[in-house]
């Protein structure tokens, strides 16, 4: 036979059963019929009601509650870049520039015009850091572009009065074997294909940091370069 109870008749079962197993007391009788009334029921969902969160959840200890927002709080340190902000060009190094040198190390030959780049670095810039070398690079590939000078690299590396190792349109030997050779054909492999910039493409002027020339005043300063300072109109 099944039993059907109503909430009123579990109750009483439910103290009937508490009084007879171990003798339970009339005392706690009351309680347990206290605790299945509607009214501790209705304290009970009132506890499980949510709550507004006020700094910390306590489902999840020490984990913030921030309140929303439409848009996201400003990064601490980052400021808006003024209208007429100028992208800074990304560091060239010695060190940054190494993984090319050793890519363009090895390469078809170079062409007289290249090979006329190379020569320049050799003896303009060899045991310079490789940014160095780089940078006497582009102010030959600069001055051919720029108008100024011949339009060609061995035009502006002959140039009279311009490249103090040139003698009468002649270059000296090179030592072909040598380490300062491959880096100054890689130099320029890198310089012509313009795979990475050390200088802007105004920078058209420069000397050792060891004499001062005087149309070193008349131009503008960019950057030292090793033993070399770079100038622009």
């Amino acid at each position: 036979m099944t039993l059907h109870f109503g909430a009123g008749g579990a109750s009483a079962i439910a103290t009937a059963c508490m009084l007879a197993i171990g003798g339970a007391t009339p005392a706690a009788a009351q309680v347990a019929t206290k605790a299945a009334t509607p009214l501790a029921m209705t304290a009970a969902y009132s506890i499980a009601k949510p709550i507004a969160a006020t700094g910390l959840s306590l489902a999840t200890p020490g984990v913030a509650i921030l309140p929303s927002t439409s848009t996201p709080p400003a990064a601490a340190g980052v400021t808006t870049p003024p209208t007429n902000a100028v992208a800074v060009r990304p560091m060239v190094s010695h060190e940054t520039l190494w993984p090319l040198i050793w890519a363009n190390l090895n390469g078809p030959a170079l062409d007289e015009e290249l090979s006329c780049v190379a020569t320049a670095v050799y003896f303009e810039a060899r045991g310079e850091p490789f940014d160095g070398q780089l940078a006497v690079a582009e102010v030959i590939l600069n001055r051919a572009r720029s108008g100024r000078y011949p339009s060609t690299y061995c035009g502006v590396v002959k140039q009279p009065a311009q490249f103090s190792f040139v003698r009468r349109g002649q270059f000296p030997r090179i030592n072909e074997q040598s380490a300062a050779w491959g880096y100054a054909q890689s130099i320029a492999r890198i310089a012509g294909k313009q795979l990475v910039e050390a200088l802007p493409n105004d920078v058209l002027w420069y000397h050792a940091d060891y004499v001062a020339p005087g149309w070193g005043h008349r131009l503008s300063k960019v950057e030292k370069i090793g033993a070399h300072i770079f100038y622009r109109a």
